[in-house]
């Protein structure tokens, strides 16, 4: 009488070391950017087999895993030590190990210094895979009703309001959408800077995204600077639309 075959749990098989000569793989997983449950099925399948996951915050990457059921190793590879945090996780991908990189939210490598860990791994022949997934970019972009087959990613705005100033002024010449994240002090800036320079460009703000308290406010530079609400301590992401019809009120003809 045939046995029934065993059926092995993704997460048991986790190992610091694979049983062969070969070299670890390094993935590249996104991470939800509000909602725990935007998590992808291939991320959780990734970070329950990983034998390390490297975070950028482990203490919000403990909390993912924990939603999810996963017990997985989690280390910081945060702005401190980057060199000697990279040199470690080479070492234990050269041994074998698979390791996960993962950001605080959305996509590593966007705005956050995962770039040198993947570009070492490249250099020494380390199969690099990406786990796409939620981007607070593309989230954004789509809630803001323009054209956006082409887009122009600024990252952080500067806080210093003239590099803040000269950045906008390039962004207003663009003919495509201009996508940024934004403090609520240099959103503040933004706007009135805006206002100033294009006050009939229609500007997006996503604010709080996949989250219960998210809210898209639409609306030109002029209108959105004479009712800004106080948005402190949440994360925004501001789409400025392109020097084109359809980045002005309609039956305007300023920028």
């Amino acid at each position: 009488m045939p046995t029934k075959r065993s059926q092995q749990n993704p997460g048991a098989s986790r190992t610091s070391v694979s049983p062969t000569n070969r070299t670890g793989t390094l993935y590249i997983v996104a991470v939800p950017i509000g909602h725990p449950d935007d998590m992808t099925v291939r991320a959780v399948q990734v970070l329950r087999t990983v034998a390390l996951i490297a975070s950028e915050n482990p203490k919000m990457t403990q909390h993912l895993l924990a939603h999810h059921h996963i017990q997985g190793t989690v280390t910081s590879y945060g702005p401190r030590n980057l060199k000697e945090k990279v040199a470690v996780l080479l070492q234990r991908l050269q041994q074998g190990a698979e390791i996960a990189l993962v950001s605080d939210c959305g996509s590593p490598l966007v705005v956050d210094p995962g770039h040198l860990l993947v570009a070492a791994a490249h250099a020494h022949g380390i199969p690099v895979i990406p786990i796409p997934g939620p981007s607070a970019v593309i989230a954004a972009l789509t809630a803001a009703g323009m054209p956006c087959d082409s887009f122009y990613f600024l990252g952080y705005l500067p806080s210093r309001p003239p590099l803040l100033t000269r950045r906008l002024l390039d962004a207003v010449k663009r003919d495509v959408p201009t996508v940024v994240f934004c403090t609520m002090d240099s959103l503040t800036h933004a706007v009135q800077t805006l206002a100033t320079i294009a006050p009939r460009r229609v500007v997006v703000l996503a604010c709080d995204l996949t989250r219960p308290s998210e809210c898209i406010i639409w609306g030109t530079s002029r209108h959105i600077s004479r009712s800004l609400p106080d948005m402190q301590g949440k994360d925004i992401t501001m789409v400025l639309a392109g020097k084109n019809r359809s980045g002005r009120h309609k039956n305007t003809r300023s920028v």
